[in-house]
């Protein structure tokens, strides 16, 4: 049997990786982590921590005005976008260095370093320097992508934005997906003016239709500038010399083809000064044109998987750049296996947790676990929130007869300040088992209500579990076991 300087080795510090490390550590594994950037990984540093601060940061402004309708003499305040990012940085470096006391304490080696696969068993560093596993986890997870566009370079991606100068005063958003719609609330509570682009015809693709068009609805009364089926077709800087810099810098696809892209952008900047501050016209496909201190692509996203190795090393790679695997999370080569974004499965950070553990109980324990994608709660963090699992209305009545049942009503607390929102109570029943199919929640609070939901989903509870769960009043999650009569079927 061949001798392996490691039992596995992870490339890539985000959630799934470092679990797998430390949970296949602990089994008596010796093992090693690979990270090029910032150990944490998308969700601690770039997603999931630092956007929920965000939201909680911008959620204060409603409050002021809700404090005075409850009696309190408060005045508006005013927010300071640097000594709020100058914590936030404080915080994820806190994080961060939690996470590497974690693998230290572990007994995980971690190499502060680019990986890559120089065959089945061996990792080659960024320096030449070559190691060997026998297990190899790829976790590298995926990164934003701007669209193929002329001068696309002009606007930032969801990873810049924790790290901007200043706060614009106003912003396009282009997408319509879960991170699009998230920030363009944070910005607008933030107090920025926002836009917002979506080519499709309605926001939150994939989504149950009605919560999707009540979170629409509260994103326009929120002053949110909402266009759907609308995207960019001309951007440029918007200086006096804009023209110049279109004369310098070839735009077309065929001038574009062989050019150094580098070069272009050293171009761009030298043209109209730092990308970042300098604000830029925009022409949309409904004849709309704008200025705009920032543009922010919320297009997409693609797997870390450029100059790893993979398909030299055997390993197939799907047609959007993720790495194929099985229901054990191993590729077709036995020894490397693959979890996390980098799989483009479900992209949510505990679902790369779930994959590190069932790839330890697999290998190191000797149970092989195939991972459970079913039934997986998820909250998307507009204001207000939304939490689902489960099947949207859509999906559930294409597989089967279904019973609607739904709520939707203005809050006690935020009715009593006047204020016009409303939110959303919806479950889908099959009429066939009586099983809950699917819950929607659109409120403030949805993603902690969900979670709770999701363990009664997961069970296989019935609408009539529900409906013999006595309601706790007054809440408005108490609505979820008093609906009795179906809204619909289908």
């Amino acid at each position: 049997m061949a001798d392996f300087d490691y039992d596995l080795f992870v490339i890539g510090g985000g959630s799934g990786g470092v679990r797998a490390a430390r949970v296949a550590a602990a089994t008596g594994a010796k093992v090693a982590l690979a990270e090029d950037n910032r150990m944490g990984g998308t969700c601690v540093i770039r997603g999931c921590v630092p956007k929920k601060l965000m939201v909680f940061a911008s959620s204060y402004r409603e409050g002021f005005s809700d404090a005075r309708a409850y009696g309190w003499e408060v005045q508006d305040g005013a927010f300071h976008w640097d000594v709020f990012r100058d914590h936030l940085h404080k915080e994820l470096d806190r994080l961060e260095q939690v996470y590497r006391n974690l693998l230290d304490g572990s007994g995980v080696e971690i190499f502060d370093s680019r990986a890559r696969l120089a065959d089945a068993h061996t990792i080659q560093f960024g320096n030449g320097v070559t190691k060997t596993a026998k297990h190899i986890l790829v976790a590298t997870g995926g990164h934003p992508v701007k669209p193929d566009m002329p001068n696309a370079h002009l606007g930032i991606v969801s990873d810049d934005i924790f790290n901007l100068d200043t706060l614009p005063k106003s912003i396009l958003i282009v997408g319509g997906g879960y991170i699009a719609c998230e920030f363009a609330c944070i910005m607008a509570g933030l107090g920025v003016e926002v836009t917002q682009f979506y080519r499709g015809a309605q926001i939150l693709r994939g989504f149950d239709d009605e919560a999707r068009g009540l979170i629409a609805e509260m994103m326009r009364a929120q002053g949110i500038d909402l266009h759907t089926g609308t995207n960019i077709v001309d951007m440029k800087p918007a200086a006096a010399d804009a023209q110049d810099a279109q004369k310098v810098i070839p735009t077309g696809s065929d001038a574009a083809m062989g050019a150094d892209v580098k070069q272009m952008q050293a171009l761009q900047d030298d043209v109209n000064g730092d990308v970042e501050g300098g604000p830029i016209w925009v022409k949309s496909t409904n004849g709309r044109e704008g200025v705009f201190d920032q543009v922010l692509f919320a297009t997409g996203r693609a797997p870390n998987t450029i100059d790893m190795g993979l398909e030299e090393a055997g390993i197939e790679v799907g047609r959007r750049g993720e790495v194929v695997v099985d229901e054990y999370s191993q590729t077709a080569v036995p020894s490397v296996y693959a979890i996390g974004d980098v799989t483009n499965r479900v992209n949510l950070t505990p679902v790369a947790i779930r994959e590190g553990m069932a790839f330890v109980e697999t290998v190191f324990n000797g149970n092989p676990t195939p991972i459970d994608h079913d039934l997986i709660p998820s909250a998307v963090f507009t204001q207000p929130e939304y939490g689902t699992v489960g099947l949207t209305e859509e999906a559930a009545r294409e597989q089967e007869e279904i019973e609607v049942y739904c709520t939707s009503f203005r809050p006690m607390q935020t009715a009593f300040a006047g204020k016009p929102g409303r939110v959303l109570m919806k479950l889908i029943v099959s009429k066939k088992t009586r099983k809950i199919l699917g819950c929607h929640i659109v409120a403030p609070g949805a993603g902690e209500m969900i979670q709770l939901a999701g363990i009664a989903v997961k069970m296989g509870a019935t609408k009539e579990d529900f409906d013999r769960t006595v309601a706790v009043h007054p809440t408005m999650s108490e609505e979820i076991v008093t609906m009795r009569e179906p809204m619909r079927t289908a």
